[in-house]
């Protein structure tokens, strides 16, 4: 590709491509970072520059780029049988075979699937069916949502509201008013920090607390993702989420776990809910369902909601959702070939024994002038940057330490999640080798050293 094309190819982008979540004046004074081919661990971009990828794309690609069984099986299917609709009862094998191996690997009591496009339309989705649940079994008035701060479960018109992150509120009229948050489980940012058992009774107890406060008859659901991802990898304690699955039990509300980042080993087991023996009343999945090659999404659903609202109406009478592209044979067939990758074909086992690397990484920059906390589990992690480890104090907005953070890793040849607060989120392929894990963090800490050689930043660290 000639200099010219890809100056061409930039100007078309930044005239036309709306790219998400953000400023769109921000981006057409940056442009874009147009990226060519992967391979494993590794990107190159338009300029041949090459590129150690420890975010997995968007917390997606966890089989690594470049698995030509995964095009294989998409070429054979799109000439086979390129779509079929699920409407009118329809059905392809594909679609079929993949929901079976969902309920197979998945939490004992989900055994039914809808799927989606994504992670956002699953969100969406799970909210259509717990509304249509509760009208089906006769308690209407149960519509309040609860989720937790810095949670996110996507950007669609509703599940943007249950995301509990400024961006997706500002200018959108959101949250809306039956959408709810608590406090997110934040180890570090706690005042309780060091006691697990205080944290996680402090959840609870604030749960508790929002649905005596809405009205035990009239809260729906709570939605939490194991991990907070999109709001900086926020790790709770161990035993958190099995004391909040207990809590909702409890509170006779049901329990839907977002394992959009957290499913598909990116945690260690297969489900991040697996670690803690908690079968949710419903579970959304994407990204590694497919590892980011072809779009789609999941809503798994417990027979206790699957036959509330079957019960709910006449045989006779649809129930009113759906989308074309639900159950597509393409996306299915990839998504079978990427579990069958993740189980047969090691990738899964690779992701658990490499983790240790990922936590020795973690640790060694620990003592880094600029890091306050390390944290992770498995290999999904986040280094948090302070300007004062004591007092734990965020760098001033004004250095824009997360846009110069970012440009210093690329430039580094190393791409991560630079979040607005100075965090960095981490979430390399499962496919990663000791030594590429290794080089992850020696470039991550590079990065860091060339940032703490500038004035201005080695001025604000104390």
């Amino acid at each position: 590709m000639t200099l010219q094309s890809n100056r061409s190819l930039l100007d078309i982008d930044r005239d036309h491509l709306i790219h998400p979540v953000t400023s769109f004046r921000g981006h057409e004074a940056h442009g874009a970072l147009m990226l060519e081919s992967g391979k494993g661990m590794w990107l190159k971009d338009m300029d041949g520059k090459d590129l150690l990828d420890a975010f997995a794309g968007l917390w997606c690609v966890n089989v690594g780029y470049g698995q030509d069984s995964i095009a294989d099986v998409a070429a054979e299917q799109m000439r086979r049988l390129p779509y079929a609709t699920g409407y009118f009862h329809f059905g392809s094998e594909p679609a079929v075979r993949l929901a079976q191996r969902l309920v197979d690997l998945s939490p004992e009591g989900l055994d039914h699937v809808y799927f989606t496009l994504g992670g956002s339309d699953a969100v969406d989705s799970a909210i259509r069916y717990i509304t249509h649940y509760y009208n089906a079994i006769g308690k209407p008035e149960k519509k309040q949502f609860i989720a937790l701060e810095r949670g996110y479960h996507g950007s669609s018109s509703t599940g943007a509201g249950l995301t509990a992150l400024a961006n997706f509120h500002r200018g959108f009229d959101l949250p809306l008013r039956w959408q709810h948050h608590i406090a997110s489980p934040y180890p570090y940012r706690s005042d309780l920090e060091g006691d697990d058992a205080a944290i996680i009774a402090r959840s609870v107890q604030e749960l508790k607390d929002k649905v005596a406060q809405l009205g035990g008859d009239k809260v729906a659901a709570f939605f939490c993702e194991p991990i907070q991802g999109s709001g900086g990898v926020i790790v709770p304690p161990v035993g958190w989420l099995k004391a909040m699955r207990e809590a909702c039990t409890e509170l006779d509300i049901l329990f839907v776990t977002d394992e959009v980042i957290t499913g598909f080993g990116r945690t260690g087991p297969m489900f991040a809910c697996e670690a803690e023996d908690v079968s949710p009343d419903l579970m959304t999945l994407a990204k590694g369902l497919t590892a980011g090659y072809i779009p789609m999404g999941a809503v798994l659903m417990s027979d206790k909601v699957y036959q509330g609202i079957a019960n709910g109406a006449a045989p006779e009478i649809a129930i009113g959702h759906g989308a074309t592209y639900s159950g597509h044979p393409v996306s299915a067939a990839v998504g079978l070939e990427v579990l069958r990758l993740y189980t047969e074909g090691g990738i899964l086992a690779n992701g658990q024994k490499v983790a240790a690397r990922f936590d020795a990484g973690l640790a060694r920059l620990a003592d880094h002038p600029m890091v306050g906390d390390t944290r992770g589990r498995g290999l999904l992690g986040a280094i948090e940057l302070v300007s004062d480890k004591g007092g734990k104090t965020r760098f001033d907005p004004s250095l824009k330490l997360a846009d110069r953070l970012f440009a210093k890793a690329y430039d580094n040849g190393v791409i991560f999640r630079a979040f607005a607060d100075n965090i960095i989120g981490l979430a390399p392929a499962l496919c990663a080798s000791d030594a590429e894990m290794d080089e992850i963090f020696a470039r991550i800490a590079k990065t860091l050293d060339d940032l703490l050689e500038e004035a201005d930043i080695r001025a604000a660290v104390r």
